[in-house]
């Protein structure tokens, strides 16, 4: 087994937290601006962008399983790599169909 890279309990606990408030955060933006149809780049920038930091997560967590760290380490990027893909992968199509709702109700109200 190889040295430690960090304390792993004390990444997994800060980095786990502040990356569930930041998926909760842009969660809420989605909700508020998505029916909308405010700021699509934006939103739709951010759900790529951190569909890409979970896939990145995801390749260091088994680069570190692969290399022998200590479960602590793995675990804490493993975690929300895996369910990050899950959810922004899942999810990302029901916030493009949001805005393209959003904007057949602007074109039908334009139509009238």
């Amino acid at each position: 087994m190889t040295e430690p890279w960090f304390d792993g309990n004390l990444f997994g606990g800060i980095f786990g937290s502040v990356w569930g408030v930041v998926g909760g955060a842009l969660g809420a933006l989605t909700g508020i601006l998505a029916p909308r149809g405010r700021a699509r780049r934006i939103v739709l920038s951010l759900w790529w962008l951190m569909l890409s930091m979970s896939f990145l997560l995801l390749v260091v967590g088994l680069c570190a399983l692969y290399v022998g760290q200590p479960r602590d380490v793995w675990y804490g990027f493993l975690l929300p790599g895996g369910l990050g893909i899950v959810l922004y992968g899942s999810l990302l199509p029901v916030v493009k169909k949001a805005y393209r709702e959003a904007e057949q109700r602007r074109m039908i109200s334009r139509d009238l």
